[in-house]
C-alpha cells in the first residue's frame, strides 16, 4: 500500500459504490501497515453499515476504532443513526452521554437525529428540548440545518414552527433552491395544507431554472394519495406544459394510482411510459404481480399480452411472468398459441405449473389476440 491518503480515497469510493468487501479487505491492509490512526476510515465503514442495515457490525468498528483511536462526532451522530434504526433510545442517550463526556461539541446533525428518534418514540418532550437544539445551530453558514428543521417540525405536527422557520429562511437567503422548496412541499403535503403546498408549487415553477421533475411528483402524489385522479392527469399535463419531463417516478405514480382505481387501460400506458423513461430498468416485482393479479382476476388475455410486450422490451421475462399469462388465459377459459414457443425464445423455463396451466388451457377456445407478438 503506498500511503494513507491513496488508501482513504480508494476505500471512500468502496464506500460509496457499496463494495463493502473489498472495503473491509482494505480495511485490514490499512490496519497492517499502520494507517488507522484516525476515526476517519472507521467513520467511512459505519456509513457503508448503516446504509445498507448492517448495523449488528457498528458496535464491532467503534470498539476496533476505540483501541487504535477516539471517535468525533461524526462517529457518534453515524452511531445515533444506527440507534434511531433500531428506535433504541436507552442506547441512543447512552451514546450522546459520552459523547458529551468526551468533550467534544454535538452538532445539529447530532441534535436532528435524536429529534427524529424521540418522535417516533413518542416522546415529545424530549423532541421539543432536542429541536430547540437544532435551532440554536442553523445558520447562513449551515444552511442545510433549515431543511432538517422544516421536515422536524412537520413531523412534530407543529405547522406554527413549520411556517416560521420557512419565512426565516425567506428573510435570510436571497432565493431558495429545489431541495428546500421540496422539503418545504412536502412538510405542506404531510400536515395537509395542500392549498399552501399548491401555492408554494407555484411560486417555485414561476422562478425554478431547473424544471426538477422531483419537486412536481410532490404534488402530483398529493392528487393521487387522495384519489383526484382526473387533477393528477391534469397536473401531469401542465408539468409537460411547463417544460418539466416527467421521469420514472412521475409514471410509476399514474400507474399506481390507476391500479387503485382499476383502470387497466391506463395503468398498462403509464407502465410501458415507465420502463421506457429509463436507460436500465430495475423490474418492481410487487408492481408487476400486482398488475397481472388484476388482469388475471379479469381473465383480460389482451392486457396481459400487452404487459408481456412491455416487460420482454425492457429485457425482464420470467417463468413467473409467462405463468401469469397463462392464468390470465385460463381464467379466460382461453388457450394460447404457441406459448411454448415463444417461451423458448425468450429463453424462458417451463416449471410444474406451466405445464399444468397448458395442460389445462389446451382444452380451451383458441383465442384470438390482436396484440399477440409475432415471433422472429
Amino acid at each position: 500500500m503506498r500511503d494513507y491518503q491513496t488508501c482513504s480515497a480508494l476505500l471512500h469510493v468502496y464506500v460509496q459504490n457499496k463494495l463493502i468487501s473489498k472495503a473491509e479487505a482494505l480495511m485490514e491492509k490499512m490496519s497492517e501497515c499502520g494507517f488507522l490512526k484516525n476515526a476517519l476510515p472507521y467513520n467511512h465503514m459505519l456509513s457503508v453499515y448503516v446504509a445498507n442495515g448492517q448495523l449488528e457490525k457498528v458496535a464491532e468498528i467503534i470498539q476496533e476504532l476505540k483501541k487504535k483511536t477516539s471517535p468525533d462526532v461524526i462517529t457518534y451522530n453515524m452511531w445515533l443513526t444506527a440507534c434511531a434504526s433500531q428506535n433504541d433510545v436507552e442506547t441512543a442517550e447512552k451514546v450522546f452521554m459520552e459523547l458529551k463526556k468526551s468533550k467534544l461539541d454535538p452538532d445539529w446533525v447530532t441534535y436532528s437525529t435524536l429529534t427524529n428518534l424521540y418522535i417516533k418514540k413518542d416522546c415529545l418532550e424530549k423532541a421539543a428540548y432536542t429541536l430547540k437544539e437544532v435551532e440554536k445551530r442553523a445558520s447562513k453558514k449551515n444552511r442545510v440545518t433549515y431543511s432538517s428543521l422544516l421536515s422536524l417540525h412537520a413531523n412534530m405536527k407543529d405547522k406554527d414552527g413549520l411556517h416560521r422557520t420557512w419565512s426565516k429562511m425567506k428573510s435570510i437567503f436571497n432565493k431558495m433552491n429545489d431541495a428546500e422548496y421540496n422539503c418545504m412541499i412536502s412538510s405542506l403535503v404531510k400536515l395537509g395544507e395542500f392549498g399552501r403546498a399548491e401555492n408554494l408549487y407555484n411560486e417555485w415553477e414561476s422562478v425554478s431554472a431547473t424544471r426538477d421533475s422531483r419537486v412536481s411528483n410532490i404534488v402530483l402524489a398529493s392528487y393521487i394519495n387522495r384519489n383526484q385522479m382526473e387533477d393528477a392527469e391534469k397536473f401531469c399535463q401542465r408539468m409537460v406544459q411547463k417544460g418539466i419531463t416527467p421521469c420514472y417516478t412521475t409514471w410509476e405514480l399514474l400507474t399506481c394510482g390507476h391500479l387503485k382505481t382499476e383502470r387497466m387501460e391506463k395503468v398498462l400506458e403509464y407502465f410501458k411510459k415507465a420502463v421506457c423513461s429509463v436507460r436500465k430498468w430495475t423490474p418492481d416485482i410487487k408492481l408487476i404481480g400486482d398488475i397481472f393479479k388484476n388482469l388475471e382476476e379479469r381473465g383480460d388475455i389482451e392486457g396481459a399480452e400487452q404487459l408481456l410486450v412491455t416487460l420482454r422490451d425492457a429485457g425482464h421475462v420470467s417463468t413467473m411472468i409467462y405463468n401469469s399469462l397463462l392464468r390470465t388465459y385460463a381464467k379466460a377459459g382461453k388457450m394460447p398459441v404457441i406459448i411454448e414457443e415463444r417461451m423458448q425464445k425468450d429463453n424462458v423455463e417451463l416449471d410444474d405449473e406451466t405445464h399444468k396451466l397448458i395442460r389445462t388451457t389446451s382444452t380451451m377456445c383458441v383465442s384470438e389476440v390482436s396484440s399477440l407478438p409475432i415471433l422472429k
